[in-house]
């Protein structure tokens, strides 16, 4: 019987381990922690945002775009959700965000235990996989070439052979589950390249001094990021800004960019805009109408109701308009200068928080060597790939469980079969 050997045992590692075992063949699933899937139990806050309805190529980040959008859909968001009720899990969707109807994390781990229990798969915790060599099927040797007739494996417990060898080591993200990058490693020494591996989803810090004066305020806005003049990119939703920076759901979303930028040197700056409902001239022309119902007010209680007071006195103090004065008296300049913090409030950002912050990395094993179709190898025959390892991440709201659910199917499937 063919040998199929998961390393890790994350989402994708427990998703290939199972549709492998499904389609007949003997698994084995090597983790180096004592639990697998400990990284599950973080994710939606605990309740496990397992998938996505909305589902489209741009929720999906690559240098190749087209490669992740592929494999999605051959095991799409409906699959996941057909498959985890076959395992048990009914699903609650919260405006296209799926979730266990329990809200528990630990149900949707729970259940893909079970699932490799009842499929008798060899589940080997605490192995550190210390190296993978295509194994000659002529001479017996180990070697890279491309009629490598399968794998000798060795970890720090034991050695042994594989038909077929599924690398789903994680990434360096949040290294307390236990992400170490090991993966990143085992690839490199197959012969593969990697695209520079960085924190994605994750939070900014920001150059100016005046964040503690506005820290842990929470606003409706819109988050554009640039480097030098060029847009990278944008999302809106709740920033959340912090004694150091920025953060929030479109801030997580805009962060790969942010990363990538400034491995590569770039002068990043974040362009927040407090009002995106409002063209700029339509915010001008709102303030003037306020200004026209409550002319004596002055500058300090004009923004009372509309905007958190830290944010409007930071804004007034960097204005250097006077406080106490009334905004009858406004200029047209002042009145611009108003309109340009709020809706072109630019900070400067420094450097992204680390990989331990960081809910994913951008980068990885480079899709070029890797077959779009099947996830295998290019360049070692019967070497697949699947999950975090590859240079694939999603937005947030369940996109990167979906690539991990899709990708672990695909190379599982394939490694049965091929």
């Amino acid at each position: 019987m063919r040998t199929v050997t998961v390393v890790g045992g994350g989402a994708s590692g427990m998703m290939a381990a199972i549709t492998a075992a499904e389609c007949g063949v003997r698994v084995i699933l090597l983790e180096h922690n004592a639990r697998v899937g400990k990284k599950i139990l973080s994710t939606g806050n605990g309740r496990c945002n397992f998938t996505n309805i909305h589902q489209e190529s741009l929720c999906y980040r690559s240098e190749d775009p087209l490669f992740p959008w592929g494999i999605i859909q051959k095991f799409s968001a409906q699959d996941t959700i057909a498959f985890f009720l076959k395992l048990g899990i009914y699903s609650k969707n919260r405006n296209g965000y799926l979730y266990p109807n329990s809200d528990q994390a630990s149900a949707v781990l729970d259940v893909l235990r079970m699932e490799l229990s009842r499929l008798n798969v060899d589940v080997r915790t605490e192995q550190e996989c210390l190296e993978i060599r295509p194994v000659h099927p002529s001479r017996g040797k180990h070697s890279s070439q491309e009629d490598s007739a399968g794998f000798s494996v060795r970890t720090d417990k034991e050695s042994f052979f594989t038909d077929r060898v599924i690398l789903c080591a994680g990434s360096k993200a949040a290294p307390s589950s236990g992400s170490d990058g090991s993966g990143y490693s085992l690839a490199k020494k197959l012969g593969h390249h990697l695209i520079p591996v960085l924190p994605a989803l994750v939070q900014l810090r920001c150059r100016e001094n005046f964040f503690k004066s506005i820290a842990g305020v929470r606003a409706d806005g819109k988050v554009s990021v640039f480097a030098g003049e060029e847009l990278l990119a944008s999302d809106r939703g709740e920033i959340q800004l912090t004694d150091y920076g920025i953060s929030g759901i479109p801030v997580f979303q805009v962060s790969r960019f942010v990363s990538r930028a400034l491995y590569e040197k770039e002068e990043v700056t974040v362009r927040l805009d407090f009002m995106p409902d409002h063209t700029q001239e339509q915010f001008a022309q709102f303030l003037k109408s306020r200004i026209r119902m409550r002319p004596d007010k002055t500058l300090e209680q004009f923004f009372t109701g509309l905007f958190h007071k830290k944010l409007s006195d930071l804004w007034i103090r960097l204005s250097g308009i006077p406080r106490t004065k009334t905004v009858e008296k406004l200029t047209e300049d002042e009145i611009e200068t108003l309109v340009r913090l709020v809706k072109q409030f630019r900070v400067t950002v420094l450097r992204t928080n680390s990989f331990e912050q960081a809910q994913v990395c951008c980068g990885g094993v480079d899709t070029a060597e890797v077959n779009p179709d099947t996830l295998e190898s290019l360049l070692v025959p019967g070497l697949y790939f699947a999950g975090e390892i590859l240079d694939v991440d999603g937005m947030c709201g369940g996109y990167n469980l979906q690539w991990a659910w899709s990708s672990g199917h695909r190379a599982g499937e394939e490694a049965a079969h091929a």
